[in-house]
Protein backbone atom coordinates (compact mmCIF):
# COMPACT_ATOMS: atom_id res chain seq x y z
CA UNK A 1 0.00 0.00 0.00
CA UNK A 2 1.42 3.16 -0.99
CA UNK A 3 1.45 5.82 1.62
CA UNK A 4 -0.46 9.00 1.12
CA UNK A 5 0.79 11.35 4.19
CA UNK A 6 4.04 11.29 6.21
CA UNK A 7 3.72 11.50 9.88
CA UNK A 8 5.78 13.91 11.88
CA UNK A 9 6.07 13.95 15.61
CA UNK A 10 6.63 17.53 17.19
CA UNK A 11 9.18 17.27 19.78
CA UNK A 12 8.09 15.03 22.83
CA UNK A 13 5.08 15.77 23.20
CA UNK A 14 3.54 12.70 21.93
CA UNK A 15 6.16 9.61 22.79
CA UNK A 16 6.27 11.03 26.54
CA UNK A 17 2.36 10.12 26.63
CA UNK A 18 2.70 7.05 24.54
CA UNK A 19 5.70 5.50 26.56
CA UNK A 20 2.80 5.76 29.65
CA UNK A 21 0.50 3.83 28.19
CA UNK A 22 -0.26 -0.41 28.21
CA UNK A 23 0.74 -2.48 25.11
CA UNK A 24 -2.67 -3.04 23.91
CA UNK A 25 -3.16 0.72 23.77
CA UNK A 26 -0.13 1.36 22.09
CA UNK A 27 -0.71 -1.41 19.38
CA UNK A 28 -4.60 0.75 18.78
CA UNK A 29 -2.63 4.19 18.81
CA UNK A 30 -0.04 2.49 15.94
CA UNK A 31 -3.08 1.14 14.15
CA UNK A 32 -4.69 4.68 13.95
CA UNK A 33 -1.67 6.28 12.95
CA UNK A 34 -0.85 3.82 10.24
CA UNK A 35 -4.93 4.78 9.25
CA UNK A 36 -3.18 8.25 9.00
CA UNK A 37 -0.49 7.19 6.71
CA UNK A 38 -1.99 5.19 4.53
CA UNK A 39 -5.68 5.52 4.11
CA UNK A 40 -7.05 8.67 1.81
CA UNK A 41 -10.25 9.09 3.61
CA UNK A 42 -10.14 8.02 7.43
CA UNK A 43 -13.37 6.67 8.88
CA UNK A 44 -14.55 8.98 11.24
CA UNK A 45 -14.87 6.49 14.05
CA UNK A 46 -11.09 6.89 14.46
CA UNK A 47 -10.58 10.75 13.78
CA UNK A 48 -12.41 13.79 14.99
CA UNK A 49 -12.16 17.41 14.53
CA UNK A 50 -12.43 20.57 17.13
CA UNK A 51 -13.54 23.40 16.70
CA UNK A 52 -10.55 25.12 16.03
CA UNK A 53 -9.34 25.39 12.70
CA UNK A 54 -6.60 22.86 11.42
CA UNK A 55 -6.63 20.63 14.85
CA UNK A 56 -8.25 17.38 14.68
CA UNK A 57 -7.69 13.93 16.95
CA UNK A 58 -7.30 10.09 16.96
CA UNK A 59 -10.02 8.35 18.61
CA UNK A 60 -8.45 5.36 20.43
CA UNK A 61 -11.01 3.20 22.71
CA UNK A 62 -9.87 0.60 24.95
CA UNK A 63 -12.58 -1.25 26.99
CA UNK A 64 -13.96 1.60 29.06
CA UNK A 65 -10.92 4.16 28.36
CA UNK A 66 -10.83 6.64 26.30
CA UNK A 67 -7.67 8.03 24.39
CA UNK A 68 -7.38 11.62 22.13
CA UNK A 69 -4.29 12.32 20.33
CA UNK A 70 -4.20 15.66 18.62
CA UNK A 71 -2.99 16.24 15.29
CA UNK A 72 -2.89 18.96 12.42
CA UNK A 73 -2.21 18.79 8.74
CA UNK A 74 1.02 20.41 7.18
CA UNK A 75 0.57 21.25 3.55
CA UNK A 76 -1.43 18.24 3.12
CA UNK A 77 0.76 15.66 2.79
CA UNK A 78 2.31 16.07 6.67
CA UNK A 79 0.24 15.09 10.02
CA UNK A 80 1.55 16.66 12.72
CA UNK A 81 1.32 14.65 15.73
CA UNK A 82 1.44 16.54 18.96
CA UNK A 83 0.00 15.75 22.33
CA UNK A 84 -2.37 13.02 23.97
CA UNK A 85 -4.21 12.46 26.62
CA UNK A 86 -6.73 10.18 28.70
CA UNK A 87 -10.05 11.18 27.91
CA UNK A 88 -12.17 11.32 31.57
CA UNK A 89 -15.05 13.23 30.65
CA UNK A 90 -18.10 13.17 28.25
CA UNK A 91 -16.87 16.48 26.97
CA UNK A 92 -12.78 17.09 25.90
CA UNK A 93 -11.44 19.47 28.82
CA UNK A 94 -10.44 22.93 27.42
CA UNK A 95 -7.25 22.76 29.13
CA UNK A 96 -5.97 19.98 26.74
CA UNK A 97 -7.41 21.46 23.69
CA UNK A 98 -5.44 24.64 24.90
CA UNK A 99 -2.50 22.40 25.17
CA UNK A 100 -3.19 21.24 21.75
CA UNK A 101 -3.51 24.73 20.06
CA UNK A 102 -0.29 26.22 21.51
CA UNK A 103 1.41 23.52 20.85
CA UNK A 104 0.20 23.64 17.41
CA UNK A 105 1.08 27.39 16.77
CA UNK A 106 4.87 26.80 18.27
CA UNK A 107 4.69 24.23 15.24
CA UNK A 108 4.18 26.83 12.57
CA UNK A 109 5.77 29.15 14.54
CA UNK A 110 9.38 27.44 14.66
CA UNK A 111 8.77 26.34 10.70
Amino acid sequence: MEQIRKLEFYKTYFFEFFESLELKVKEKIDFGLYLLQYVKQVPSKHIGSTQEKNLFYLRVKQESNIYRIFFCYDEDKIVVIMNGFTKKAQKTPSKEIDKAISIKKQYFDEK
